[in-house]
């Protein structure tokens, strides 16, 4: 897997999961501050679009995960 690959499996993991935790209709609803974590997420991945720099992404390919196209 390259890493973008890995970035959006892990945004998309983190997104759904603090819904889960988030939404009080959910049967592992927390906390509604949850939200706020899907709130960052989606900050990072629209910074990410404009600026074409993501901070996992380059922890990732610091640790060998080969670049994609």
């Amino acid at each position: 897997m390259t890493s973008w690959q890995i970035v959006r499996i892990v945004a998309g993991t983190f997104v759904l999961l603090s819904l889960a935790l988030g939404v009080p209709g959910s049967p592992i609803f927390v906390s509604p501050w949850w939200l706020a974590f899907t709130a960052f997420v989606g900050v990072n991945l629209l910074q990410s679009g404009f600026t074409k720099w993501c901070l996992m992404e380059s922890i990732l390919r610091k640790l060998g995960v080969q670049p994609g196209c």
